[in-house]
């Protein structure tokens, strides 16, 4: 069984204000984060001191979807990472010294040994292993994220059954594919990629249970803390890219992590809410927390970890029945001061799994008031309440009751819903810093080479 690294357990990102005392120059280093997402690739490149010096976004083709099926080719995603890191000012891009990548949570692909991709990556969507992850249920632990057909490591087994299986020498995830073609090697990931692919984040390896499936252990690759230093970029990869032969490759994590890291969320009780087409909450905690029949789970986080829960309430309720420029409209209308006194089930469809488990929940939209912005302001009041009823589950099953909350996603801008919220919530919600999973990618590069760096005068 491939086993973890056995490099240091890992941090959280520390604030400019807290960083090692650096003599910056004019040529000081730069830190380039890249966010691979389904539809572009996004880079954002920052200084020591957390100044945005450019940020650059290259669209993806779409990927293909055929019933269960969702694909994407794994070289699209290089061809607009290369795109993008070519747009790139020459100046900073000359000063980047180090790189980070966040990808999808969930995307697989299985490759030959010099790194050379099978077929199509199977999508974080991709639902076709459905068998696999029945199958799982029989060795898998109760509390495992792996569990499931919307997970890596069923989809791992479902390309395992296929003919070019045979040729496989890694299994690898989105962002691990492109680490690898960047430094020349490949078989590195980082816990929160591996984590529903089975990797155990509290033992810090791939556990025993694994063996009793039909994933070959050759395949697993190995498992760096994310931020970890890992190699410098390949020569031949420099120059295709312009980048520094100097650069370090740090390991990553997921998009969605990346996403919390830049909200500038650090210490423990402090909570992100995303307000998309779902609402999924996040608090940082001193320990982990899990209740599968919620779906609740934890990522390593340094020391640290970060539980939470997604709600199949959100945003796609309200574009249900509101286009985005009916809410702008309706928005100045609002009265967060004065409850409309309405209880809606905002579900999109039936069944809910957090912060209630009922397959069976059905949506209550009903009764509708005849002006829209009370309508809406329902809404919004019955969405604010589910995201405390949310925070209120997390904290029974132990973690801490928010101190403060960030919000990202697409409602963050909406003012008359963030009173509605602060209200319901009692804890102050703070601005996050930023909101683009690449800027955590980016400060993961930066204490990646801030580590490298520390370790370099340790040995002299």
């Amino acid at each position: 069984m491939a086993s973890s690294s056995s490099l240091g357990s890992g941090f959280l990102l520390r604030p400019a204000s807290r960083l090692p005392a650096l003599v910056v120059p004019r040529s000081s280093p730069l830190f380039l984060g890249i966010d691979v997402g389904t539809s572009g690739v996004r880079l954002m490149l920052r200084d020591c001191d957390d100044a945005l010096i450019a940020s650059v976004r290259e669209p993806l083709p779409p990927g293909h979807r055929r019933g269960a099926a969702s694909e994407q080719d794994p070289e699209h995603w290089w061809r607009a990472l290369v795109t993008a890191c070519r747009r790139l000012p020459p100046a900073p891009r000359a000063r980047i010294a180090a790189l980070a990548i966040d990808g999808t949570s969930g995307t697989v692909l299985l490759t030959d040994a010099a790194g050379r991709p099978l077929h199509p990556a199977l999508m974080y969507d991709d639902a076709r292993a459905q068998e696999e992850a029945e199958a799982l249920r029989a060795v898998a632990p109760a509390d495992s994220p792996a569990r499931g057909p919307a997970t890596g490591l069923a989809r791992l087994l479902w390309l395992a059954k296929q003919p070019f299986a045979r040729h496989a020498r890694h299994a690898l995830h989105q962002a691990d594919w492109l680490l690898g073609r960047l430094a020349g090697r490949f078989g590195d990931t980082d816990p929160n990629n591996a984590l529903k692919t089975g990797y155990d984040p509290l033992a810090r390896r791939w556990p025993a249970w694994l063996e009793k499936t039909d994933l070959p252990p050759e395949w697993l690759p190995r498992v760096h803390p994310a931020g970890t230093p890992l190699a410098r970029i390949a020569p031949v990869m420099a120059a295709e890219l312009g980048l520094p032969e100097s650069t370090l490759l740090v390991a990553g994590t997921t998009d969605s992590t990346a996403a919390f890291l830049a909200t500038g969320a650090r210490e423990p009780g402090e909570a992100v809410t995303c307000l998309g087409s779902t609402l999924v909450l996040k608090v940082l905690c001193a320990r982990p927390v899990a209740a599968p029949e919620y779906g609740i789970y934890s990522q390593p986080l340094g020391e640290r970890w970060l539980a939470g829960g997604a709600s199949n309430c959100g945003g796609a309720v309200l574009r249900r029945f509101f286009s985005d420029a009916r809410l702008r409209e309706l928005e100045p209308r609002l009265c967060p001061e004065r409850s409309t006194g309405l209880q809606y089930t905002p579900l999109p469809g039936i069944g809910e799994r957090f912060p209630v488990n009922d397959p069976t929940l059905a949506p209550v939209l009903e009764p509708r008031p005849d002006d829209d912005a009370v309508f809406l302001q329902g809404l919004l009041e019955s969405l604010a309440e589910v995201e405390r009823e949310g925070y209120r589950r997390l904290a029974a099953c132990g973690a801490p009751w928010p101190a403060s909350i960030r919000t990202t996603g697409g409602g963050a801008g909406n003012r008359a819903w963030t009173a509605i919220r602060a209200a319901r919530l009692g804890v102050p919600l703070l601005p996050a810093e930023q909101t683009e999973a690449a800027w955590g990618a980016a400060g993961l590069a930066r204490e990646g080479w801030l580590r490298k760096k520390e370790q370099g005068e340790q040995d002299a």
